[in-house]
């Protein structure tokens, strides 16, 4: 599978393309050009060439492309590419849409950013240890995979573990529960809502119901006492 991050060596080049003849027309607005240079066009590197990927692949040479035509690798981003909708993409459809040709984005993309992308080979190599050493303490086998169990063991003892701090450093009264004084923060934004029992106070149970909840659902209810 190719990997969104070769497109950001490119698409870096062109921010610093876009700020650096910015500045040069600031400077040279006032300046006249002499007959050399105004018979000259400035030569810019050109960051993608829509003729040049027609031609490499055009397989049936009509001067377009087919989805059958366009590597896989962009496949998923047809339907944007083809923007008139007619079944194939133009010349004028890639260059206006061009940054459209990257591979599907995945979460673990971040790990070929950080081998790729980096310019200090000792701060790139601690930070990649500190993930493998991770990974290698959720393989509870040890058989070179991570299932999903001990995914999900990984992640409850990471938020039990996050749970405990923020007791211990609001709980000031160690009585084993967090009142309104003495929460800070996003504790006490949501104090409201993490006290589900509404008895004036976030217990480490409330607390953690929140923090393993799913994105877009409240946890839930608590039983009402008859």
């Amino acid at each position: 599978m190719a990997r969104f991050v070769l497109v950001l060596p490119l698409l870096m080049a062109l921010a610093v393309g876009l700020s650096g003849g910015e500045d040069a027309k600031k400077k040279g607005a006032d300046k006249p050009r002499t007959a050399g240079e105004a018979g000259k066009k400035d030569k810019q590197p050109r960051l993608f060439d829509a003729d040049e990927f027609i031609q490499d692949h055009d397989s049936n040479k009509d001067g377009v492309l087919s989805k059958d035509e366009l590597p896989e690798r962009f496949r998923h981003n047809f339907e944007k590419l083809d923007a008139n909708k007619d079944g194939k993409i133009s010349k004028e459809e890639l260059e206006k849409g061009f940054h459209h040709l990257q591979a599907r984005r995945r979460p673990s993309d971040f790990v070929f950013v950080l081998v790729e992308m980096s310019d200090c080979d000792e701060c790139c190599a601690e930070e990649l240890q500190v993930v493998y050493d991770f990974l290698r303490k959720l393989d509870k086998d040890g058989n070179g995979k991570i299932a999903a169990d001990e995914l999900k063991a990984g992640r409850e003892e990471l938020v039990n573990k996050r749970v405990d701090a923020v007791f211990k450093a609001l709980d000031t009264n160690k009585d084993g529960k967090i009142s309104k004084e003495e929460a800070r923060g996003q504790v006490r934004r949501h104090f409201d809502e993490l006290d589900t029992n509404k008895d004036g106070f976030v217990s480490r149970d409330e607390l953690l119901k929140a923090g393993t909840a799913l994105p877009g659902k409240s946890a839930p209810e608590p039983k009402k006492e008859k």
